[in-house]
């Protein structure tokens, strides 16, 4: 199947009619060539103890239409204490290139096996953007600190780098980089401060335009869709403002039943900013409760908000579906970004054209 729009929420095939599997993903340019790499759910299926099945990659000239590269970082299936074995809950790979060593550095997010409350990065390296790969670190707790969700950013002049990762289940940590991009050098600032799930925000996804930095983040809902929020700042370590919900026109306050995994601005556009996200859950009802709403007014010590019968026997069902964790037919929500007077917004469409875009 050939492809010339983006249809956000439908499901998605490669050049051989499979189902895309870059999941948390990114897309990085060079050479010409748009590379989409992410987390390979292909079996991850409910009972079957896989969280992943490695970092796939595809590649695109025009964003529609993707080639399958197969795996750039294998799993590990011999040593289950290895951070790449796929019951050790590896997730959102961030490759960034180090001018300096000519080096491509992967950073990965690992839970482990049991509690999600320490969580600790892997990093890799390799002279290719599709490797092979090499862990140079495991265990890493970035200043001391278990890290979930982040984003890697590296300065277009300065070529410092930073990683954006949530402090789990409480602050939003801006890190500098050692020179090699393989360590935090200390440097670091903290915001949005919160004091626990749902309202801890994660998932964060870094960008910049005409000198205005921007953070798009999630709350921690787990797999169940939630509102996603805008920030701004004058620099990496911010202050940052908080300008709303990212998609202000979505009256589930679900971000379209999404959650953003990356920010990329097309190459050749003028002002084109595409929001890639994960229908995670694409089974979930239409109707279903707000799953941010009643876990907040739980945590918040309300009344648990009264459910008809029928929401109830939803809910039931909307918990059995994230229990179940069917990520191998997670669907991708890929938006352009509008800017209302420097603020972003995203929009909902059926279908869209990069074509339409200046």
């Amino acid at each position: 199947m050939t492809y010339d729009t983006i249809r956000p929420g439908q499901p998605w095939l490669d050049t051989n009619g499979n189902r895309i599997q870059a999941h948390g993903g990114s897309v990085f340019f060079e050479d010409g060539v748009f590379t989409w790499y992410g987390e390979n759910k292909e079996h991850t299926t409910p009972g079957s103890g896989s969280w992943h099945w490695g970092v796939r990659a595809y590649a695109s000239t025009d964003l529609y239409n993707w080639d399958d590269l197969g795996l750039i970082i294998p799993p590990v299936l011999d040593d289950p204490n290895s951070p790449l074995h796929p019951a050790q809950k590896m997730d959102r790979p961030h490759i960034i290139f180090n001018e300096a060593t000519g080096t491509y550095v992967c950073w990965l997010k690992v839970m482990g096996e049991g509690a999600h409350d320490t969580q600790a990065s892997t990093v890799l390296t390799s002279d290719s953007l599709l490797g092979p790969y090499e862990i140079v670190r495991t265990g890493l707790t970035p200043l001391g600190m278990s890290a979930g969700d982040f984003d890697l950013v590296v300065d277009p002049v300065t070529k410092k780098a930073y990683s954006y990762f949530e402090k789990v289940h409480t602050d939003l940590i801006c890190a500098e980089l050692t020179d090699d991009y393989t360590d935090v050098s200390g440097e670091y600032s903290t915001h949005f401060p919160h004091p626990s799930p749902p309202f801890t925000r994660e998932a964060p996804a870094h960008f910049e335009r005409n000198g205005t930095h921007y953070l798009v983040t999630s709350g921690s809902t787990g797999y169940f869709p939630n509102f996603s929020e805008f920030a701004s700042a004058p620099d990496y370590h911010g202050p940052w403002t908080v300008l709303g919900d990212a998609h202000p026109d979505d009256p589930s306050r679900t971000s379209f039943g999404s959650q953003i995994s990356c920010v990329f601005k097309h190459p050749h556009k003028r002002d084109l900013y595409i929001a890639l996200a994960d229908r995670w859950l694409p089974q979930l009802p239409d109707d279903m409760p707000n799953v941010y709403d009643s876990v907040a007014a739980m945590a918040q010590g309300a009344a648990r908000p009264e459910m008809t019968p029928e929401q109830a026997a939803s809910m039931a069902a909307v918990t059995a579906a994230g229990r179940g964790e069917n990520t191998a037919i997670a669907d991708y929500v890929w938006l352009p970004i509008r800017f209302d007077a420097g603020v972003p917004r995203i929009d909902w469409h059926d279908e869209w054209r990069i074509e339409d875009f200046d």
